[in-house]
């Protein structure tokens, strides 16, 4: 049996009736495949027959392995980030086409796939306007740390977090759906609290849509600045703000990092919903969305390192506005700051030099 018999919601979320009695197929499912694949037998009744929790994680190992083959190769270590986007929705798509080839209750598996799929779509769309699938193109941030450490140190570092643990996480993400799945069987359609989680889940997306775009906006226009020394017609910004180097208005006077807080919620929140499904307070599912929030701390402080380090006015935007929960009032600029040389100052001078 690829799924456990459960007698109550709150065994669909006991980790060790669930999820331990089918680790066994996780030992045995290289070897299956090997089997079916050289015995031409049906990998769809390999798929159907294992648990899909244990083929969901042996899926996330196997990308493993060649995101650290394909990084070591390449020496560039994004490899996981081009997949950010799509792998915790493949999961959840993996979770409704198992529950559907095994004829079970779909609805609510459907309706979590829905959300994730504008999610994907709106955080594959915003990488690939970054440049982010251009050949060659890598996070910033893995260059810092490489010439941070030695290389040796690195490798390990690439073994174990970025490529593995990373690639785990992305499973682990999605992991709640399968409590949701074991859940449908008691309560097969979809409620008026599910609706309520997946409006919460586009509302979600929908700010992150905000946010992207005021920064993608004001990056734009200060690209444009420092080219041409001019503040571009039209663009909504100032040259003050402009000459500050990052944004402080719409959304981001609010949070420092309002995309980063929503995509904190957004998986916080589908673990809620598989809470709620199982009537439990709390389960081994909240792993995945508690591994995510501990990676943003780094990956926050890291990023505002850098930040303190390029902009003066940084500082006075920490001690005033939240990093990942809103604060109540918006920045509020000071009056006066230290004179700054800007890439449009150094413009100016060439061209008042060649007249």
């Amino acid at each position: 049996m690829a799924l456990p018999s459960v007698r109550t919601l709150e065994d669909c979320a006991d980790y060790s009736q669930v999820v331990e009695p089918y680790l066994s197929q996780l030992y045995e499912l290289p070897w299956n495949v090997i089997d079916a694949v050289s015995s031409r037998g049906s990998l769809l009744e390999l798929y159907k027959n294992t648990n899909p929790m244990v083929s969901g994680f042996g899926f996330s190992l196997f990308l493993g392995v060649i995101f650290l083959i394909a990084s070591e190769i390449n020496r560039n270590y994004s490899q996981v980030d081009r997949m950010w986007s799509l792998l915790p929705t493949i999961y959840n798509a993996h979770f409704a086409a198992w529950s559907h080839l095994n004829h079970l209750p779909s609805q609510r598996l459907d309706l979590v796939l829905l959300w994730s799929v504008a999610w994907s779509a709106r955080l594959t769309f915003n990488y690939w306007r970054k440049g982010g699938y251009n050949i060659g193109s890598e996070d910033y941030r893995w260059e810092i740390i490489r010439g941070k450490v030695p290389p040796v140190l690195f490798f390990v570092f690439n073994v174990t977090f970025i490529s593995f643990i990373q690639s785990i996480l992305l499973f682990l993400l999605a992991a709640p759906t399968y409590i949701i799945l074991l859940a449908s069987n008691f309560e097969q359609d979809v409620t008026a609290a599910d609706l309520g989680f997946a409006a919460v889940q586009l509302s979600l997306i929908l700010s992150e849509w905000f946010s992207d775009q005021q920064q993608w906006d004001y990056q734009t226009a200060k690209r444009q600045y420092q080219m041409r020394a001019k503040v571009p017609r039209g663009c909504g910004f100032t040259q003050t703000e402009l000459d500050r180097g990052f944004i402080t208005s719409g959304l981001w006077a609010y949070c420092r990092h309002p995309n980063f807080a929503a995509e904190q919620t957004i998986w916080f929140v589908l673990y809620q919903w598989s809470c709620f499904a199982s009537k439990t307070l709390y389960s081994w599912a909240g792993l995945g969305p508690v591994f995510l929030i501990m990676i943003f701390q780094g990956s926050t402080w890291l990023t505002e390192l850098i930040s303190s380090g390029k902009y003066p006015e940084y500082e006075l935007y920490r001690k005033q506005v939240g990093a990942h929960i809103p604060s109540l009032t918006p920045y509020r600029a000071p009056l006066a700051m230290p004179k700054v040389i800007r890439t449009s100052d150094l413009a100016n001078r060439q061209k008042a030099k060649q007249k």
